[in-house]
């Protein structure tokens, strides 16, 4: 589990409930209309914006980054040094029997394995790339879109409380409390885009730029184990990758 974005999520709602808390009571702040006029509304503009597949790919993405954790870099550098040890003591056919979740160390283990040329490596990972990007960039502008429509419904649901509360205004005793469901709605639209929808949708622009990295630490791996099957040199080459504090692995 990302211990960050369950960190910052729950730290954010508890100040937000904390400072309720100190000034009144929760009870002041839900608005069933409201929640239905911002959540409804926004989920409703974002599938007309986007077909329903890539809303629930975005979903998913979302999901993740609370499920998973954050894979270091020197993981991925200290993977590629294991894969060279292997192919230098056991031969390069040997990296075919190698077990992984990562289809993309996976492929790049089975052309080193193929003794593929570096060239055709390296057009194949640039295609991974490219379509890794691709997926990512969908649940990120499905996010972006839900941060930027909630606040817009939230003004709706405040327009709509608005026009109902000057239709009693013969009532003052009404206008307080009409005044206060009004602006609820604007309250939720902003808490849900910059609490939720456009923190997760940096996190997943991180995560792409993350990915991106791993894939050419890959990449600059598979074509050095190809070109001098050395596991020092390999691990001096992709330690580059690496912030110098992390710089810790045991090189025999």
């Amino acid at each position: 589990m990302d211990i960050s974005t369950l960190l910052g999520l729950t730290t954010g709602v508890g100040l937000v409930l904390g400072a309720i808390f100190m000034g009144g009571t929760l009870r002041e702040f839900v608005n069933l209309p409201s929640l239905m006029i911002v959540a409804g509304g926004t989920l409703a503009a974002v599938c007309v914006a986007f077909p329903f597949e890539e809303v629930v790919q975005a979903f998913y993405a979302g999901f993740k980054i609370f499920a998973s954790r954050k894979v270091k870099d020197s993981e991925v550098v200290n993977i590629m040094v294991r894969v060279a040890e292997i192919s230098r003591r056991e031969g390069l056919l040997a990296l075919e029997n190698i077990q992984t979740e990562n289809t993309v160390l996976k492929k790049a283990c089975q052309l080193i394995a193929d003794n593929a040329d570096p060239t055709l490596i390296r057009d194949t990972l640039h295609i991974e790339i490219a379509s890794m990007k691709r997926r990512h960039l969908i649940g990120e502008n499905v996010f972006k879109s839900f941060g930027s429509f909630a606040p817009a419904f939230g003004m709706i649901g405040t327009l709509i409380g608005l026009v109902q509360m000057l239709t009693r205004l013969e009532d003052p005793k009404t206008v307080g409390p009409a005044m206060a469901v009004a602006i609820i709605t604007t309250f939720y639209g902003s808490i849900m885009a910059n609490l939720l929808f456009l923190p997760i949708a940096g996190k997943l622009r991180a995560r792409t730029q993350q990915e991106v990295l791993h894939l050419d630490i890959i990449f600059e791996g598979a074509k050095c184990i190809l070109e001098n099957n050395n596991p020092r040199l390999v691990y001096e080459k992709l330690s580059s990758f690496m912030a110098p504090k992390d710089r810790t692995y045991d090189r025999k």
